[in-house]
């Protein structure tokens, strides 16, 4: 009888390895220009680009790159650059939305303002 129950056991995990039960998805990384000047910049392109399958985010006021972890089975890195230019910020795939820019604090007008502060 044990040994009926530890082949059904044995049979049960390699059925879900080979069914994908125990498989982990692949996590992706990604680094990309995004425009901002300051703190409030950053708080806004975090914010926006951190969606459902986004596992991390943090975008450099210096270098202007933001870094993505996500996983690609639950977002695209397409959906990440459309959310961040609906909220007013260009990256180097999207256009900024012209509307949600002329709402951002004129201290956040990249296009206008000359230094990082």
């Amino acid at each position: 009888m044990k040994r009926v129950i530890n082949l059904t056991v044995l049979t049960v995990i390699l059925l879900a390895i080979n069914t994908g039960y125990a498989q982990e998805s692949k996590i992706l990384t990604s680094e990309f220009h995004v425009e901002g000047v300051c703190n409030s910049c950053k708080e806004r392109i975090e914010n926006a680009a951190y969606i459902k399958g986004v596992k991390f985010c943090e975008w450099n006021k210096e270098t202007e790159v933001l870094k993505v972890i996500y996983d690609p089975e639950k977002v695209s890195i397409d959906l990440i650059h459309a959310k961040i230019a609906q909220i007013g910020h260009s990256t180097d795939k999207v256009t900024a939305d012209s509307i949600a820019y002329t709402k951002l604090p004129k201290c956040c007008a990249y296009n206008e303002v000359s230094a990082k502060h």
